[in-house]
């Protein structure tokens, strides 16, 4: 139960200060309590942020949502009862009780800050750099929609994108990738505070610490200013004023911090970071604090009429913004109706008729039927968005005639990541986190290894974005193993909330597409050839639409009673059509099966999945380049997996396939052996 503040002695105070105090105890009694958490950060930087919510940040919290709000983006993530404290001032439903939760089961409050869970958290924060990455994203996002929506007299997008970034996330190299590209953009309405207190876990060892941050950031093109003094509330201000001022450049203020401020015994050093401070040490910092000593969870209600003053601005300023949108509705009716799509993820009515038709048995790339499905929906999709990390022209990810996003080009739909992965996922994170935006982003399929940790937050925070990853096997030939993924399947597979589509053909990877854009509750990776493989004739074979149950009788035998089920995804969907063939020539009935997504498969019903897979058909083979590993959930004990479980090998495509099996005469061999019949 939370303590009731002596009113008598919050009226001697400065209320700004006494705001700040408040924001410290909170966090470190949340943090004493459960007995896990930072309390360091918070107590090191609720200064800034309390002036940054205050005094500059355009939010109302009766509306979380509202699509021009300010964004802020708390990337040391650690520091979660910073934020929590903050949002329980500024009024956005999370109680004093949550707060006493903190990191406790089914609470709102857990250790790092969730998207979808807690009201007014914008993105999932903690693995360091991650949160600066997509706060690149949301101000690329603003940027993009401001040029595409607002008109002369007609402002629906007009905010500024905010951060708290760490020593922590400007080591990692992801935040050096965005910081890179952020300059090369001049996002100007992007601003971070770094809470510059030259301390990490092992503490100042004199080696971290010799970097100049201000000059590698000056470097990238960023605006850098330095406050000298965290706790000057004048200076902090200005700042942040003087970045809302700077246009051209994204903004960097160096904030010269001490994490624990106010402990006695562990300010200053790497004890107050990851551990709470101990009941004594609690006392005795908020007795320097000027805090009464025995208060827990204690607001006082000066502070509370501060905050509940500064929503009520967001409250007002949001009402005009609500004004200026109707008579948006009324001078530009087909606009607006645009807008409203976007905001909620919707796409236009009949947008399917866009989509291409191939012809079957012309030979296409999924790769490059993909970049035609992704160029005729970007016609009627006017916010599908993104690009790839300098692979656009294998990746066949380009938007033909749609301009390109640059400094002095906002309404251009592509952008150009570089050689950038990592910061590739975490911006079209930050996309997707906006809203607004249709994001996708294409790369070579092995390396995902790079942007990995993004594409595992997208999946984690129930993000929308497509990734298109090309050259998806051993066929890419001759580059060899360094670009020849063999684990990536598996690895996609095993990542919860992914779906991974693999299409045998370019009729599928229509298909495959519309999955991608329809499914709003999590991201989808789209693996694709950069071999051409033949459209397959759907006069003779199920159509492609089976692709949306994840897995569907391709061909089947005669009578529907087959001997032996074929399994295959991809390109080798094809050769599992010829040895079907084959077996039929030896007069064994069998039936091919496509399953193109496992996550899909998966989410059928019983009945479906025992349809098309029967419990009592265990001759069983499946064909898939690259890792065996998981493919007994559907062979069983009693089939046979042709994968590989090796480093592929520089050769041409159809050589690798036939030294490493992947031909109808190996497959017709281990169908007949697991038949017990002689190959």
């Amino acid at each position: 139960m939370a303590d009731r503040f002596p009113e008598d002695m919050a009226e001697d105070r400065d209320l700004d200060e006494l705001a700040v105090a408040t924001i410290r105890t909170l966090a470190i009694d949340a943090v004493q309590k459960a007995n896990s958490g930072h309390p360091g950060m918070p107590l090191g930087v609720a200064p800034m942020a309390h002036v940054l919510w205050t005094r500059h940040l355009k939010f109302d919290p009766a509306d979380p949502g509202w699509p021009d709000r300010d964004r802020f983006v708390l990337s040391g993530g650690h520091g979660s009862m910073l934020l929590y404290a903050l949002l329980h001032l500024a009024g956005f439903g999370l109680s004093i009780e949550e707060l006493e939760d903190f990191r406790q089961w089914g609470s709102r409050t857990p250790g790092h800050p969730e998207r979808g869970l807690t009201p007014g958290v914008e993105t999932t924060t903690g693995p360091l750099g991650a949160g600066f990455s997509n706060a690149v994203g949301m101000a690329i996002a603003e940027a993009f929609l401001a040029a595409t929506f607002n008109r002369p007299g007609h402002t629906l997008v007009d905010h500024f994108t905010y951060g708290i970034v760490t020593d922590g996330d400007l080591m990692e190299g992801v935040a050096a990738e965005a910081a890179s590209l952020a300059g090369h953009l001049k996002l100007g309405r992007l601003i971070f505070l770094y809470d510059d207190n030259r301390i990490s876990i092992e503490g100042a060892t004199g080696l971290t610490f010799t970097e100049d941050v201000g000059l590698r950031f000056e470097a990238y093109g960023w605006q850098v200013s330095t406050v000298a003094d965290g706790n000057d509330l004048g200076a902090i201000d200005s700042a942040i004023s003087a970045a809302c001022a700077e246009t051209a450049r994204p903004s960097l203020i160096k904030v010269r911090t001490i994490i624990g401020y106010g402990s006695p015994n562990k300010a200053a050093t790497a004890d107050s970071h990851g551990a709470p401070l101990g009941v004594d040490e609690v006392k005795l910092t908020k007795q320097a604090l000027g805090w009464p000593a025995d208060l827990f969870f204690a607001v006082p209600e000066r502070v509370r009429r501060q905050y509940a003053g500064v929503a009520a601005g967001g409250a007002a300023t949001r009402a005009r913004w609500q004004d200026s949108l109707i008579a948006y509705r009324r001078a530009y009716p087909d606009l607006a109706r645009q807008w409203d799509e976007a905001q909620v993820g919707r796409l236009p009515e009949g947008w399917k008729d866009c989509l291409p038709v191939f012809t079957a048995g012309e030979k296409v790339a999924t790769r490059a039927a993909s970049g035609r499905v992704l160029n005729a929906l970007a016609g009627i999709v006017p916010t599908l968005m993104g690009g790839s990390a300098d692979l656009a022209p294998s990746n066949n990810t380009y938007l033909h005639g749609l301009g390109d996003f640059q400094a002095g080009e906002r309404a251009g739909r592509n952008l150009h990541f570089g050689v950038r992965e990592h910061a590739m996922g975490g911006i079209l994170n930050g996309l997707a986190c906006h809203g607004g935006i249709f994001p996708f982003g294409g790369t070579f399929f092995v390396f995902t290894d790079y942007m990995r940790p993004a594409i595992r937050l997208a999946a984690l925070s129930g993000l929308p974005v497509v990734y298109v990853l090309t050259h998806d096997s051993i066929a890419l030939g001759e580059d060899g193993p360094t670009h020849q993924p063999i684990e990536h399947l598996a690895s996609l597979r095993a990542m919860p909330g992914l779906t991974v589509i693999r299409p045998s053909d370019a009729a599928e990877t229509v298909v495959a597409w519309q999955v991608a854009l329809e499914r709003r509750e999590g991201p989808t990776a789209l693996i694709l050839t950069r071999q051409n493989l033949p459209v397959l004739d759907r006069t003779a074979l199920a159509p492609a639409e089976g692709l949306l149950r994840g897995a569907y009788v391709l061909k089947d035998a005669p009578d529907g009673d087959p001997a032996v089920i074929v399994i295959a995804t991809g390109s080798e969907v094809e050769i599992a059509l010829r040895a079907e063939g084959m077996l039929m020539g030896r007069g064994v009935a069998a039936r091919v099966v496509a399953m193109p997504s496992w996550e899909l498969f998966e989410a059928q019903d019983a009945a479906y999945k025992d349809a098309v897979l029967p419990a009592r058909i265990r001759a069983r083979v499946s064909m898939e380049a690259g890792s065996s590993f998981g493919w007994e959930r559907y062979v069983g004990e009693d089939g046979a997996i042709i994968g590989i479980d090796r480093f592929g090998a520089s050769a041409p495509a159809a050589v690798l396939y036939e030294k490493f099996g992947f031909t109808a005469e190996n497959l017709l061999a281990r169908a007949l052996t697991v038949l017990g019949l002689e190959p």
